[in-house]
């Protein structure tokens, strides 16, 4: 049994090159993590671009549903240039309309304006008809798909997540993502069949004192900072690759 890639999401350059030196395979670069994941900064997907692993920047203008304005498609093709120029791997998206159904014709104009390969994100986890939206994704040409099984985690999602292999057929990659832990990866794996793994891998980080004025401003959470750990990544990794070798 081959390895099984994990992706990492990351807000930040450090977390970035903390994930790809402890275990990622691949990278969602995103802005504003808090908010579901936006899409980052030129700037962000330049130095990236640096990284040892393949990087994915999320095309996403504004966190809230997924249905967007003529205005917000237009800032998303820009920022697909801007992704494909800064020399990343390929982009992250997903629009639907107002009938749930994945928007077609935006998504096939986003995927056949760059060079880029591209994940469905969990968009779908919103789509009316799910099988269909995974259809959809096979005949738009999507690279795979990040699901939870249209559940708030994954582990709540398997009885979908099989659905999705199965529809698939392996015409699509399906990646599980929400809620993903060392602790139930192995469980996720075993029982949906998914492909791929997607995960935060964070903690929150206790905040060196003093740090009263940015907390009472407001600027900063009482509880920390959270941010991409080390540890957490290589406790995933080390969950996959012992899940591969007992099914080998």
């Amino acid at each position: 049994m081959t390895r099984i890639p994990l992706e990492v999401c990351v807000d930040t350059l450090e977390g970035a090159w903390t994930a790809a030196e402890n275990g990622a395979d691949r990278i969602e670069l995103c802005a504003a993590l808090s908010e579901g994941g936006l899409t980052p900064s030129q700037g962000f997907m330049v130095a990236a671009a640096r990284l040892p692993v393949p990087v994915y920047a999320m095309i996403r203008p504004r966190s809230g549903n997924f249905e967007y304005s003529d205005l917000e498609k237009a800032l998303m093709l820009r920022d697909i240039h801007a992704a494909e120029k800064a020399g990343l791997a390929g982009i992250v998206i997903g629009a639907v309309d107002s009938q749930h159904n994945l928007d077609r014709d935006f998504l096939a104009a986003s995927i056949n304006g760059t060079r880029l390969p591209a994940t469905l994100h969990r968009a779908i986890d919103t789509a009316r008809d799910y099988e269909k939206a995974i259809e959809d994704a096979i005949t738009l040409g999507f690279e795979r798909v990040l699901t939870s099984g249209q559940a708030s985690k994954a582990e709540h999602g398997l009885s979908l997540l099989q659905q999705a292999v199965n529809v698939a057929a392996g015409r699509i990659s399906i990646m599980a993502g929400s809620g993903v832990t060392a602790a139930n990866a192995s469980q996720i794996l075993k029982r949906s069949g998914v492909q791929e793994l997607h995960a935060s891998c964070s903690s929150v980080k206790p905040l060196p004192e003093p740090q009263d004025l940015e907390t009472r401003l407001g600027f900063v959470s009482k509880a920390g900072i959270k941010d991409t750990d080390g540890n957490v990544v290589q406790a995933l990794r080390r969950a996959m690759d012992q899940f591969t070798e007992a099914a080998a």
